[in-house]
């Protein structure tokens, strides 16, 4: 009989200072979506987790932070990328990208946030069906915060999924290569709403399977 081992991943959000993003909001949703069989996860508010020791014992590490005028420290940026480029795997939730407030975190994740009208109800597109992040997922409607991004130079990002707005097309997930790690951003996950929704919930679990090579 073949074992399976759990693999384990590291979550940290904001509580007390991230009033439309709390990560206590989402983590039952999330651990669902995941699953105990496969996952062993830990959920945390505490920024010193971004240390070379405790980031190398995970096999995923979420960001769902909400520092977007509080930029983590010089060591823990170092540590974030030290355990990406030498093969540990990241998952980006929508608010997680205020990772970028310190700079070199923006260029590991690739863009950068530049703000975004109205929660409203957005079409999502796929612009790659074939990867694992989005197969098996169809295009669907959700309300959402459009997020709006600039790709840093040399981002080397493969842009997965797009939302339709007003004629056009915007980035709504892609990954990127860093080193021997990977990572995967995606833009929905407002609140818990976008965590219930079937197709949000197939990206995550895509998501995680993909970079912790479970597919």
């Amino acid at each position: 009989m073949t074992v399976h081992t759990r693999k384990h991943v590291l979550v940290l959000g904001d509580n007390a200072k991230a009033p439309y993003h709390p990560l206590i909001n989402i983590q039952e949703e999330l651990s669902a979506i995941l699953g105990e069989e496969q996952y062993e996860i830990s959920y945390t508010d505490n920024y010193n987790t971004l240390d070379v020791d405790i980031l190398h014992a995970c096999d995923l590490f979420i960001s769902y932070t909400d520092c977007w005028s509080s930029p983590i420290e010089t060591d823990q940026a170092a540590a974030l990328m030290q355990y990406v480029h030498q093969g540990g795997s990241l998952l980006v939730i929508h608010n997680g990208i205020s990772l970028q407030s310190r700079e070199e975190c923006a260029e590991l994740i690739g863009a950068r946030f530049t703000g975004h009208p109205d929660y409203q109800s957005l079409e999502f597109h796929f612009s790659d069906t074939e990867h694992p992040v989005t197969r098996g997922v169809a295009p669907f409607f959700l309300e959402e915060e459009p997020y709006r991004f600039e790709f840093l130079p040399a981002s080397h990002v493969s842009v997965l999924m797009e939302y339709a707005m007003e004629g056009q097309l915007y980035p709504a997930a892609w990954t990127a290569n860093r080193g021997r790690g990977r990572l995967v951003y995606l833009m929905p996950g407002h609140h818990k709403p976008s965590f219930l929704h079937p197709a949000c919930r197939q990206l995550i679990r895509n998501s995680a399977n993909w970079l912790t090579e479970q597919l």
